[in-house]
């Protein structure tokens, strides 16, 4: 089957408002459709690096950004329609950057960071026009805080979710999301 035929088969008719935007794209994609599959990057990308520069940090958001893309072309066919690919892609994406982490290294760190939490509300003032920077506070959040901060209070998850894919228990899950409030209220209130 020639690719017109094909996105003739896939593509929605005008008529019919039911099927999402990308549902013609993501069909084309899982077909190896590498164009289709492009038009999907360039509609998440901004998403993707957003929670890419929340859960790993700007240093490491454009590589794990790109990780997500590369794994979601690899998976595509695992795809089955039952959410919006945007959602099927942002769980993908919490997921690829959980294991840039490691499972071990990630619930060692959950367990053992009282120490790097207090450091961050005893640094000094940064100027006036940082002090209220959210961003720049989420930052100096140790990893295991930010990770749960973003999950819970960012993106939306609930503890039970959380500890589900972190590996950790609900109680730690509820422990690294107070530290890391407590953190940038410090922070913040400077």
């Amino acid at each position: 089957m020639d690719q017109a035929t094909r996105e003739a088969r896939i593509l929605p008719s005008e008529s019919d408002t039911t099927i999402p935007a990308d549902a013609a794209d993501v069909a084309l994609a899982q077909s190896g459709d590498a164009r289709a599959f492009e038009r999907l990057y360039r509609a998440q990308v901004a998403r993707v690096h957003t929670l890419a520069w929340r859960m790993v940090g700007p240093g490491e958001a454009d590589e794990a950004t790109q990780d997500v893309f590369v794994r979601a072309w690899q998976k595509l066919h695992t795809f089955r329609g039952e959410s919006a690919f945007g959602t099927w892609l942002h769980r993908l994406g919490v997921n690829v950057m959980l294991a840039r982490r490691g499972a071990a290294g990630a619930r060692r760190r959950y367990l053992d960071e009282d120490a790097e939490v207090e450091r961050v509300g005893s640094v000094r003032p940064a100027p006036v026009e940082e002090r209220m920077d959210f961003e720049a506070a989420m930052d100096r959040l140790p990893g295991g805080a930010r990770q749960v901060f973003v999950l819970h209070d960012v993106e939306g998850y609930k503890h039970e979710e959380i500890a589900g894919m972190l590996g950790v228990t609900v109680g730690t899950s509820k422990a690294q999301l107070h530290r890391a409030r407590m953190a940038l209220r410090r922070h913040l209130a400077r």
